[in-house]
């Protein structure tokens, strides 16, 4: 069983990293709506930030990373 602190503490890590990944993607361009939404996926954020440094309009990389 997890430790009721310990469930916070890991929560709180996983929103500090949730902060982090909407920070680069904001800084890549994405619009907001987009980017909290591939923020809280799973994508690969370095394939997010570089299908739009190659050209990539924002909707369709979301298309392809989601």
């Amino acid at each position: 069983m997890v430790e009721p602190a310990r469930t916070v503490e890991i929560e709180n890590e996983q929103a500090r990293v949730a902060s982090w990944r909407l920070h680069v993607l904001i800084e890549a361009g994405y619009p907001m709506p987009l980017a909290e939404r591939l923020a809280h996926s799973e994508i690969d954020l370095h394939r997010a930030v570089e299908l739009i440094l190659r050209g990539c309009r924002h909707e369709t990389a979301a298309e392809i990373l989601l």
